[in-house]
């Protein structure tokens, strides 16, 4: 079997890589940048240049798309629906021209928008940014494309916030806050928060790849159970094995802190690592409900404490990185 990966140089996608070349899959990364990791099988293209995406399609059973504009920052904010939503129908069309009728796609919860209780697949879609709305767009494409092609198979998967061995993100900028022992507490912590660990996010990948091979699906990926904020801080205090002090702040204050850093970042021109929508981010409840994942027969291969546990060792215990990261926020 052949699979085409499209923008898989980055966090994700290098993880993605290592795992199915155990399976001996013939293997392809269509990418803007080079692979840190697998250079050998990655070639440059874009996914807006749909000429040569045919052309390199040629022989492809699976597509998975990877490929998006993600980060909070990118400008022009044209951009997210360039890659997101022009580059879903270029690669439609090419996997058409080729005859490829399979496709996996990383799409996100952003599309349910901030602050809903619990939101399963059915639940209405009310993404607040232009990355959200970007990739419920490319999923709308989808939906619009299987509607003519049923033969066809799709399955979307919208992941929580990811984490892992050599991200650098939110999730990670919040594990070097607690481990270094700098951590403000905004709120009183009980809030919950779903994430998922890269390597049960890869192996659901693959088991989508080689079982769900027929009709059009869509699943929200997170690693049960949620943990609070204060369930979060001990638990990484007894992976590290030392005395974390959580100092909290009450909500009011902690978005003033926001608001300053807001007109700081606006002034100088310099991106802050704590603003007024991240301090709003930080003290929501942002639960999804993953059911559906769940029945699917799929065993994830870690739990979610023990996929901080790994990546906690790696970055702060063995710092182990050797300053080769992923940027991702």
């Amino acid at each position: 079997m052949k699979i085409t990966l499209i923008g898989a140089s980055g966090f994700v996608g290098t993880r993605l890589i290592d795992l199915l070349k155990q399976s001996h899959y013939e293997l392809l990364n269509i990418d803007k940048q080079s692979s840190k990791f697998h250079p050998e099988i990655t070639t440059i293209a874009n996914v807006l240049d749909k000429r040569k995406l045919i052309s390199l399609l040629k022989g492809t059973d699976v597509v998975v798309l990877l490929a998006a504009e993600h980060r909070d920052d990118v400008t022009p904010i044209s951009l997210y629906y360039d890659v997101n939503v022009v580059g879903m129908r270029n690669t439609l069309e090419a996997m058409e021209a080729n005859g490829v009728q399979r496709i996996v796609f990383t799409s996100s919860v952003a599309v349910y928008g901030l602050n809903k209780k619990n939101p399963d697949e059915s639940h209405e879609k009310d993404p607040f940014n232009h990355y959200g709305k970007s990739k419920w767009q490319a999923e709308q494409v989808l939906q619009k494309w299987y509607e003519s092609h049923p033969d066809w198979n799709i399955n979307i998967l919208r992941p929580t916030v990811i984490f892992g061995e050599r991200n650098r993100g939110n999730v990670y900028n919040l594990l070097k806050q607690i481990s270094g022992g700098k951590f403000l507490m905004v709120g009183k912590g009980n809030n919950k928060k779903s994430m998922a660990y890269v390597g049960n996010i890869i192996a659901f990948i693959a088991f989508l790849i080689e079982n769900k091979t027929t009709g059009y699906d869509a699943y929200n990926y997170i690693d049960k159970p949620d943990f609070t904020m204060n369930e979060l801080v001990d638990h990484v205090s007894k992976v590290l094995n030392k005395h974390i002090p959580a100092i909290h702040f009450p909500l009011w204050l902690g978005m003033m802190g926001g608001y300053c850093l807001d007109m700081l970042a606006f002034i100088t021109r310099k991106k802050m690592t704590v603003s007024s929508v991240r301090v709003k981010k930080f003290c929501a409840t942002t639960q999804f409900d993953a059911t559906k994942m769940h029945n699917t027969g799929f065993k994830a291969p870690y739990t979610l404490g023990e996929g901080l546990a790994r990546t906690l060792e790696f970055e702060f215990v063995h710092d182990a990185s050797n300053g080769v990261t992923f940027v991702s926020e």
